[in-house]
């Protein structure tokens, strides 16, 4: 079996770690609730989630810094538990980097094969030591200071001292977050572009949910202790799971409905205030039950006039936000509050006028939206 991501092709069915029931617990907290997650060898998997959901409890379990309460965790084939850290074949990457500012960055990087027993080559750590400076774009950079370096300088040495040990998992703990915006996006990328050409499993802990879509093959949603949802980012983005996924992933207006009709992958139903509108059913939804339904903002159209057939919704602007390629619309309707719409520059052509203030119709074209599960 075998999925595609975005970004490559997974073979599903080779795990190279493994949480089975995994709990953990600090006291009456419980950071981590029965976990059961199969990490593939060669993926890119994220744990997404707001703070305190259980991420970074799952990624130290995982490192070997946590020892699970419940359950276990196997890395390989093999039951780890109760390993230590440095017993496993996995590296980390911390959100500060860690490093030894007193060392060169060649000696930063040598670091754990020095620790190495039996000791390893002095000849042999000095080749692998320049191999993954290269790997990191840093080969010249060997005989200089820490403080000497950028901030993304700084990330780079520390994945080089991370894959010299040549783990099979590679941990990431928000190792971005210290970035400015446009140099977070160009480790992103050269992030990426690293673990394919390594071949490493790479498993990164981040809040943004747009570093998580860009860069992984599946994402794990995190919420309260659970894994809320697991999929491909186009798989979360397109049909969540529930109501917590759809407001996480992406941007979502999320609006009180009932079941008129139902059936495979389909459902009409009533959004408060009586407009009936077709939208997708992950599930079937007995007719008659309330639900909630999710439409993404650039989902909806918005026009000076209703469309013949087109389900519309009245509603009045209150804020517009310029974002150069897309324009932002809030709008107020009666009833359902506050909706968002996006809408290319293109669309907003076609708008003439139509500022705050402005009376529009928001169209809802079938299958815009979708049924959400219960949390």
């Amino acid at each position: 079996m075998t999925y595609a991501t975005g970004h490559h092709t997974v073979s599903a069915g080779a795990a190279i770690a493994e949480f089975v029931n995994t709990s953990k617990r600090y006291g009456e907290v419980l950071a981590a609730d029965r976990l059961n997650l199969r990490i593939e060898k060669g993926e890119f998997l994220s744990f997404l989630g707001p703070s305190g959901c259980g991420k970074t409890t799952a990624l130290r379990m995982l490192a070997g810094f946590e020892t699970p309460t419940e359950g276990t965790i196997l890395i390989d084939g093999r039951e780890l538990a109760a390993e230590p850290a440095y017993r496993r074949p996995v590296n980390m990457v911390f959100q500060h980097y860690a490093l030894f500012p007193h060392m060169t960055v060649a000696e930063n990087v040598a670091y754990g094969l020095r620790q190495r027993r039996p000791k390893m080559a002095k000849a042999e750590i000095a080749t692998r030591v320049a191999k993954a400076l290269d790997t990191v774009r840093l080969g010249e950079f060997g005989p200089r200071r820490i403080w000497q370096m950028s901030g993304g300088q700084q990330q780079r040495v520390a994945l080089a001292r991370a894959i010299v040990n040549e783990p099979k998992i590679l941990l990431l703990d928000e190792p971005m977050a210290a970035l400015d915006a446009k140099l977070r996006a160009e480790m992103q990328m050269e992030l990426l572009s690293l673990q394919r050409s390594l071949g490493i499993t790479f498993i990164l802990v981040t809040h943004d949910q747009q570093e998580a879509l860009s860069m992984s093959d599946r994402i794990c949603i995190m919420g309260k202790g659970r894994i809320m949802q697991i999929g491909t980012p186009r798989e979360l983005y397109d049909l969540p799971a529930n109501r917590y996924v759809a407001d996480f992933v992406g941007r979502a207006n999320i609006l009180p409905a009932r079941v008129r009709t139902a059936s495979e992958g389909r459902a009409q139903v009533e959004l408060s205030g009586g407009l009936a509108v077709e939208v997708t059913a992950p599930f079937v939804p007995t007719p008659g039950a309330a639900v909630e339904v999710a439409v993404r903002p650039e989902a909806l159209r918005l026009a000076l006039a209703p469309e013949p057939g087109v389900p519309a919704l009245a509603a009045t602007v209150t804020h517009m936000t310029f974002f150069g390629e897309h324009i932002e619309y809030l709008l107020a309707h009666p009833v359902l509050g506050a909706v968002q719409v996006m809408l290319p520059r293109q669309a907003e052509r076609a708008l003439p006028g139509a500022g705050v203030g402005a009376r529009l119709h928001i169209l809802w074209d079938p299958g815009s939206g979708l049924v959400l599960g219960q949390d």
